[in-house]
């Protein structure tokens, strides 16, 4: 069966805290088999035999919504497209040595030419933006939190909704739950 790892926006974030035991007796009920969750901050792995991640997507949302009252984005990866997402370094090892903080956002789709050009003018000698698959790249040279952008500000320029993850969380979950059949390819 499939496993899937599910980026949950607006968990333990802006007053909405979901105890970790909860979240994973909600997938439990949706019929998903070894759900587990990484961090308390809306990471969710399950395995479904549902192939469709739009569909996974859907089911997630509109039960998480009827049940916590408040809407949850969803965004479903692969464990390989984690991987993928987790090794990807559109930088330099150099570059790296002087972001203090690089977060991955997370999209439904990818970024369309019209979004790209949009958000391109935003970037600051502290601030750069990457493109790869469903995923925007945020390197800072400073903390984020000292940043003038936001998630907010991503979405409302994209006209998308995303959920960011620290890049080093990717690669705990890349390493967690490495791509099995990587090696059958």
């Amino acid at each position: 069966m499939p496993k899937y790892i599910a980026f949950l926006r607006a968990i333990n974030v802006g007053g909405h805290t979901v105890k970790m035991e909860y979240l994973r007796s909600l997938f439990e009920a949706l019929g998903f088999a070894n759900v587990e969750t990484f961090i308390a901050s809306g990471n969710v792995i399950f395995e479904s035999p549902t192939k469709n991640s739009k569909t996974l997507e859907k089911q997630i949302e509109e039960n998480l919504h009827k049940t916590l009252g408040y809407e949850v984005a969803t965004f479903i990866r692969t464990v390989k497209e984690v991987s993928e997402i987790a090794n990807y370094q559109p930088v330099s090892d150099t570059v790296l040595t002087q972001t203090v903080a690089f977060n991955i956002g997370l999209l439904k789709d990818p970024v369309s030419a019209e979004g790209k050009q949009k958000l391109l003018p935003l970037q600051t000698a502290t601030d750069e933006f990457y493109f790869n698959n469903r995923e925007l790249y945020w390197l800072s040279r400073q903390r984020q939190s000292d940043s003038k952008l936001s998630n907010a500000t991503f979405e409302k320029t994209l006209k998308a909704k995303a959920t960011f993850r620290g890049r080093n969380t990717l690669i705990r979950l890349a390493a967690k739950y490495p791509d099995k059949h990587r090696a059958d390819e």
